[in-house]
C-alpha cells in the first residue's frame, strides 16, 4: 500500500486541481529562434512533464522583443508565438500535469550573452556572430554594474505599454492552453528593477516609497488578472530579498503579497536576490539547501497567501518535510530535474507513495515495476547465499 505522503497530494487552486506539490521552475534555454518555440522546447519540457510534475513551467517569455534576456529567449508577443507553443501545452496535460508560463521583461539585464558565450552584456565577439545589441530599458537611466549597458528612464507612456503588452501575453498564454499563468517580478528584471530602491530612483508616481515602486507591478498584476481566465490560477515570482545593502526587505514583500492576494494573485513563488548582478545573484555566503524556504513560510504565514518553495531542494524527504510542515504549498526544483527529469516520480518511489509504479507513464512502469521484482529478488538470494 502507498505511503501517505503530503508532496503527493493533490491541490485545488481555483477550477484547477494539481496531481501533487512538485513544480518544475522556468529555467532560460537559450534555444528559441525570435522568440518562438521549437523541438528544443517541447522535448526539454515534455520530459518533466513525463517525469511526474504536477506544473511545469516554461522559461521566461518575453513581452515585448526587447524584453528579452538573450537573442535566444522565449517570446509570447505575437500570436505566432502562442501557436508553436500550443502543441507542448497539449502534450504536457495529456500526461497528466499542468502547463504553466511565465510572463516577463528583462528591462535593464535585456541584450545579454547567452551563458555559454559570456553571461554579460552583448558585445563586438557577439555582433560577429550576428547578435546586436538593442536600446535596454528601466525605471531609472541605472546601469546594473560597470560594463553593462545604460538603460534608458522609461515614460509612463512606455510603462503603461508595457502593462498592456503583460495583458496581451496573458491572452496569448490562455489560447495557447496555458493552465497557469506567472509574472516575473524577481531576479532584478523589468518588475524587480522598479520594486527595489537600488535601481528605481524616479522622482514620479512609479518611484519614491515602496507604493510607489510597486505602482508598476501592481497595475501589470491587475491587467494581467483582467485578461487571464477567472478559473486558472495566477503566480507572482518575486525576490523575497535583493540581498543588498538599503535594498528589497521580507518586510516589504510581505506587504506587497498582501496587496497582491487583493488582486486576485494565488501563489507567490518566493525566490530572491538577482538585483546586482547574474540572475540570482546575492551578497552573502553561499547558500544552503533550502536556503529561501523561510521566505515562502513568512509569506505564507503573514499574508496569509499560498507559496511556492524553491532553491537548492536536494532531495524527495526535504520537499516532503516543506509541505508537511506547513512552510510552503508548492516546491520547485530546477537543476535537479535537469539531472534528472524524472525526479518526481523517484521522489514518490523514494517515499513509498508509489510502490507499484503507478504513477510512470504505463510505457515505462510496465517495464521497472517487473525490473523492480527481479532485483528485489536477486538481492534477497544474494543475502540468502
Amino acid at each position: 500500500m502507498p505511503v501517505e505522503s503530503h508532496l503527493f497530494s493533490p491541490l485545488k487552486i481555483r477550477d484547477l486541481t494539481l496531481a501533487n506539490r512538485l513544480v518544475i521552475s522556468p529555467m532560460c534555454q537559450y534555444s528559441a529562434g525570435d522568440g518562438i518555440a521549437n523541438d528544443w522546447h517541447m522535448v526539454h519540457l515534455g520530459k518533466f512533464a513525463q517525469g511526474g510534475a504536477g506544473v511545469v513551467f516554461t522559461e521566461a517569455a518575453a513581452v515585448q522583443r526587447r524584453g528579452r534576456i538573450t537573442h535566444g529567449d522565449l517570446g509570447i508577443w505575437s500570436d505566432a508565438h502562442a501557436q508553436a507553443l500550443s502543441g507542448i501545452t497539449g502534450f504536457i496535460r495529456s500526461m497528466g500535469s499542468a502547463s504553466a508560463i511565465q510572463l516577463a521583461h528583462a528591462g535593464r539585464k535585456a541584450a545579454m550573452q547567452r551563458p555559454w558565450h559570456g553571461n554579460g552584456p552583448l558585445d563586438d565577439s557577439d555582433r560577429q556572430r550576428g547578435e546586436e545589441p538593442w536600446q535596454v530599458i528601466a525605471p531609472s537611466a541605472e546601469p546594473v554594474g560597470e560594463g553593462w549597458l545604460l538603460p534608458v528612464e522609461m515614460t509612463s507612456a512606455e510603462i503603461t505599454q508595457v502593462v498592456e503588452d503583460f495583458a496581451a501575453a496573458a491572452r496569448r498564454s490562455d489560447q495557447a492552453g496555458f493552465d497557469i499563468a506567472e509574472v516575473h517580478a524577481a531576479h532584478g528584471y523589468l518588475a524587480a528593477s522598479f520594486l527595489s530602491p537600488v535601481s528605481n530612483h524616479r522622482a514620479d508616481g512609479y518611484g519614491g516609497d515602496r507604493s510607489g515602486r510597486s505602482r508598476m507591478l501592481l497595475e501589470t498584476v491587475e491587467a494581467v488578472r483582467g485578461a487571464w481566465p477567472e478559473g486558472k490560477p495566477l503566480f507572482v515570482r518575486v525576490s523575497a530579498v535583493d540581498g543588498a545593502p538599503k535594498g528589497w526587505s521580507l518586510e516589504d514583500t510581505v506587504a506587497l503579497a498582501k496587496d497582491l492576494k487583493g488582486l486576485g494573485v494565488d501563489v507567490i513563488d518566493c525566490s530572491s536576490g538577482g538585483i546586482l548582478g547574474s540572475a540570482t545573484a546575492a551578497k552573502g555566503p553561499p547558500p544552503q539547501p533550502g536556503f529561501q524556504v523561510p521566505y515562502a513560510r513568512a509569506v505564507k504565514e503573514e499574508a496569509g497567501l499560498r507559496t511556492q518553495a524553491v532553491g537548492l531542494v536536494l532531495t524527495a524527504e526535504q520537499a516532503e518535510a516543506i509541505v508537511a510542515k506547513g512552510q510552503a504549498d508548492l516546491v520547485a526544483i530546477g537543476r535537479e530535474a535537469l539531472l534528472d527529469p524524472n525526479w518526481p516520480l523517484n521522489a514518490a518511489l523514494s517515499l513509498e507513495a508509489d510502490p507499484e509504479w503507478n504513477q510512470w507513464p504505463k510505457q515505462y512502469g510496465w517495464w521497472l515495476s517487473r525490473r523492480a521484482k527481479v532485483l528485489e529478488a536477486l538481492a534477497q538470494a544474494s543475502g540468502d547465499a
